[in-house]
């Protein structure tokens, strides 16, 4: 019996059906981007109405995908960890009154390590133990992980999120939003060494991340120290190319050296990186020519599994395998926790 999984953690309105081989039946993802553009970002009380008017729609696309009936169904997925307090609720809400209404048992999933189940459902073998990476737009965390379930944290961010500089950095050059994909569009033709941007606590003997000085110096090289409007700004194309280049290969930079140390403090043969910046071709090749030169395995997840989606719920397989099920009085942990 296949099992149904909802995610909605940010501003990805997902479900997905899958059975036991982690096939997946039917999925639906409804985007919002054309409802946060204009704002140059996600709005989190726009999220929330955007997932409430979407969530049934989208569970019944997948279920009619699937060609199956609510009966056939075997249990009831849901991210409750980490993400949007508003967006949280519609999807723990949705699933909690399913599994009251289908008498259904209900499983609780953590977002970011089903960012990094992507990978072994992408993998023809077994990728644990290893290093596992997840750097997306709100969360760049760095694990020590024994199997799907059995992580332990190793640092990650303590402040602005990899994806999050990408976003803020296309703002200031006015690229749009999303904007990782756009500034990443516009490095392939940039001096990557145009520009010496820092690479924040790169030798620093821990496996945290820092963003913000990057940033700021982005900020600083486009408008100068103390100023703020970037409106009236008219940059060259060439010139914005050149900043994207040189800020991609900074973020890219620190991100390949932590995960080759981790690697190497902790003997694993395997990295696995899973998040919508793990979408980035310039640290896609970086990762790989890391694993050849340091002698690890490294498997990214497919493009399609990088930004949210409810495919990477198969997770609760791992979980309904030790019969590890939520309460109904299931609660969201919201936020930007350390530790998950």
């Amino acid at each position: 019996m296949p099992i149904l999984t909802i995610e909605s953690t940010c501003d990805e309105t997902a479900a997905a059906v899958m059975d036991d081989q982690c096939r997946v039946l039917g999925e639906c993802i409804a985007t919002q981007e054309a409802l946060h553009e204009r704002f140059g970002g996600v709005v989190p009380e726009v999220a929330a109405r955007a997932h409430l008017e979407r969530i049934l729609p989208v569970i019944d696309t997948a279920i009619r995908q699937a060609g199956i009936s609510p009966g056939a169904i075997e249990a009831i997925a849901v991210a409750d960890r980490p993400g949007l307090a508003g967006s949280l609720l519609v999807g723990v809400i949705a699933a909690k009154t399913l599994a009251i209404a289908w008498e259904k048992p209900l499983v609780a999933i953590n977002h970011l390590h089903a960012h990094l189940y992507a990978c072994q459902l992408a993998s023809d073998e077994v990728v644990y133990p290893c290093i596992g990476l997840v750097v997306s737009g709100g969360h760049t965390s760095l694990y020590h992980c024994t199997s799907p379930l059995d992580l332990e944290y190793l640092g990650g961010t303590i402040d602005d999120a990899a994806g999050e500089a990408f976003d803020k950095v296309a703002t200031m050059l006015s690229l749009g939003f999303p904007g990782g994909p756009a500034v990443a569009k516009l490095a392939e033709t940039g001096n990557r060494s145009a520009y010496r941007f820092p690479r924040s606590m790169i030798h620093e003997d821990h496996f945290n991340f820092s963003f913000s000085g990057l940033k700021t110096a982005v900020r600083y090289a486009i408008v100068g120290p103390g100023q703020q409007d970037f409106s009236a700004l008219k940059i060259a194309e060439s010139v914005k190319a050149d900043i994207s280049a040189s800020f991609e290969a900074a973020v890219i930079d620190v991100l390949v050296n932590k995960s080759r140390r981790a690697i190497a403090k902790y003997g694993c043969p395997y990295l696995i990186v899973g998040g919508g910046v793990a979408a980035n071709k310039h640290l896609r090749e970086k990762l790989l020519q890391a694993a050849a030169e340091d002698g690890f395995r490294v498997t990214i997840a497919p493009i399609n599994l990088c930004t949210d989606n409810a495919v990477m719920g198969a997770i609760a397989w791992e979980k309904i395998r030790r019969s590890d099920f939520a309460a109904l009085d299931l609660d969201i942990t919201p936020g930007l926790q350390r530790g998950f």
